[in-house]
């Protein structure tokens, strides 16, 4: 097995508990837009199929309308930040474990979020993360959101790791394990802590399902 040297880990679900802050954040931000019942339900249907992709983009699709679609991402950002602010974010169990773990072995750590960068180092900011991690990447500096590659790429180059081979992936999302299977991860896992089933995950093709991104560890460091 290719030796791994950059670990690129999804956040809400994966790495933070938020007490369904994203979800509650997307309600309020469709909500806002004064839909019909009807056109609300089916919004927030496409929001829990989508999750860990681009809020943005996931905005611009629901709504068809970049001026509704800005509007709704400012809204969802603005209920978040006060989720956090309010303290309803906390690291899931063994996450800074995780962290300190693989830099201790030389695997760089890199936080990957379909967040905006302002929300992303709100979350970081707020659970003391900023000396744990080498690299945190929203949609914003990759390119693309997941389900592209584009995070974990942009990962591995960043952090000077070598070939694909090298990067390992996790995440609670179809969306997660799609956008590592198109890296060419070494290790793609998907994570019971957050929105994806054990079904979902398995339907999307992750090779590895864990409990906890605190499973992750034994198959890194091997």
């Amino acid at each position: 097995m290719t030796r791994i040297t950059v670990a690129c880990l999804d956040m809400a679900g994966t790495t933070v508990h938020d007490n369904g802050s994203v979800l509650a954040a997307f309600s309020a931000a469709i909500a806002a837009q004064n839909l019909p019942v009807a056109a609300y339900n089916q919004a927030m249907t496409d929001v829990r199929s989508t999750m860990g992709q681009s809020k943005i983009e996931v905005f611009r699709r629901i709504l068809g309308d970049e001026q509704a679609a800005q509007r709704a991402n400012e809204a969802f950002e603005d209920h978040y930040a006060a989720a956090v602010r309010a303290g309803q974010v906390a690291a899931m169990p063994g996450a800074a474990d995780v962290f300190k773990t693989c830099r201790d072995a030389g695997i760089r750590v890199c936080l990957a979020t379909g967040f905006s960068p302002t929300t992303r180092d709100a979350i970081i900011a707020e659970l003391g993360w900023g000396e744990l991690i080498d690299l945190a990447l929203s949609p914003a500096d990759a390119g693309r959101g997941r389900p592209w590659p584009d995070l974990p790429l942009t990962a591995l180059l960043f952090l000077h790791g070598g070939a694909v081979g090298e990067l390992a992936v996790a995440g609670d999302t179809a969306s997660d394990v799609e956008s590592g299977l198109r890296a060419g991860a070494g290790i793609v896992a998907g994570v019971l802590t957050g929105a994806g089933s054990r079904a979902d995950l398995e339907q999307a093709g992750a090779p590895l399902i864990l409990d906890t991104i605190a499973d992750l560890l034994p198959y890194i460091l091997e």
